[in-house]
């Protein structure tokens, strides 16, 4: 099987409201979609979300990666050869993560539908049958964010993950806020996005919260000060996750020496896809570090690739993949199940993605083909 075409199309999917965060605000988001087709006639889909305040790639650039270097680069290869991908990826370009995650992404896609098994099959088979999402609350007011958290556990969410790190004495007040709202016995994570970005502030807030039965506190610190990160879990009584901390390897090493984290949050966007994102789970594994599967916000197409991730792996005991919740119009229909997700048993990722939304959606676009 080979490589003959790749289509990477950059859109923009709406959100239903705007999403906040401590380093930006959302109206919608920025996304790529990768169409890869074989000469066997099968096509696997990828998706490229970048975030400049974490990958270090925009959307702009990350198209321009995609249509001038990598896809290029792939035509004429083997989906199945991944490894060798993922070094050829490498040895053309440093960094660019949210890229390499496409091809890779639409590569399992392939596997999959060539084999005809679920990619949760190649990668170990699943384990989790159903996977709760939790309800992301943007940062807002503290009795805004209050209210929303509220009407989620109406609506039938089990957990509340709130992003915090604008000021750190309204954060204060937003988590405690939020905590009063949703009762001591529902599961409260709180993300600061590098917001409070050192030790000593971020200290200043966690003692003032240390009565709110936070599940964990994730990056509270800027992304490079994994010994600031290290230091406040030896001072606190909150377990601590890490994530923009961590792209790959290099950081995954630091963190494990360090020991700076209690949980990992994996980014297929800041890892380089699935088979870089399962390295990072067995090193977690091997020192019995907790993952999560995280999201840049993504379509349907890389939130079914974390999906699958999460679902074949018995240290991912969380995820976030709430993007298709997000969205007023998305690229295909994600399999939520009431607040979880319950993937089926189809090829690949699972996934009927509808080419007519991506040609309404499509910004920039560009067929690369041509046999090596």
């Amino acid at each position: 099987m080979k490589i003959t075409s790749i289509t990477v199309s950059g859109i923009k999917l709406p959100l239903i409201r705007p999403f906040i965060v401590a380093y930006e605000t959302y109206y919608d988001m920025p996304t790529l979609l990768v169409k890869v087709e074989t000469d066997t006639g099968i096509t696997g889909y990828g998706e490229a979300t970048p975030d400049q305040h974490v990958t270090g790639e925009t959307w702009e650039s990350t198209y321009s990666t995609l249509v001038h270097h990598l896809a290029p680069l792939v035509i004429g290869e083997d989906p199945f050869a991944i490894e060798h991908l993922h070094e050829k990826m490498a040895e053309t370009i440093y960094g660019s993560p949210s890229a390499k995650a496409a091809i890779d992404l639409a590569c399992y896609d392939i596997m999959g539908k060539a084999t005809g098994q679920p990619v949760y099959n190649l990668i170990g088979g699943r384990y989790h049958e159903v996977m709760p999402v939790p309800f992301v609350v943007s940062i807002l007011e503290p009795q805004v964010m209050a209210q929303q958290a509220a009407e989620a556990l109406k609506d039938g969410y089990s957990t509340i993950k709130i992003k915090v790190g604008t000021n750190p004495a309204v954060d204060v007040e937003r988590i405690k806020a939020v905590r009063k709202a949703i009762g001591d016995g529902v599961q409260l994570r709180v993300d600061a996005n590098q917001g409070w970005r050192n030790k000593a502030l971020s200290m200043w807030v966690l003692e003032q919260v240390k009565d709110c039965n936070i599940d964990w506190i994730e990056q509270p610190v800027v992304a490079d000060d994994i010994t600031a990160l290290a230091e406040i879990r030896r001072q606190i009584h909150i377990p601590v996750m890490i994530d923009e901390g961590v792209h790959g390897d290099r950081e995954m090493r630091e963190t494990i020496v360090k020991q700076a984290a209690d949980k990992l949050n994996i980014k297929l966007m800041k890892c380089g896809g699935i088979y870089p994102a399962l390295k990072l789970v067995a090193q977690a594994e091997m020192v019995g570090m907790e993952c999560q599967v995280g999201s840049m916000v993504e379509s349907a197409v890389a939130s079914a690739a974390g999906a699958h991730l999460s679902a074949a792996k018995k240290a991912i005991i969380s995820n976030e993949l709430v993007g298709p919740f997000m969205f007023a119009r998305d690229v295909a229909e994600f399999p939520y199940e009431k607040k979880t997700i319950r993937l089926t048993d189809r090829p690949g990722l699972g996934l009927d993605v509808n080419e007519q939304t991506i040609a309404e959606l499509t910004q920039m676009s560009a067929v690369i083909s041509g046999e090596k």
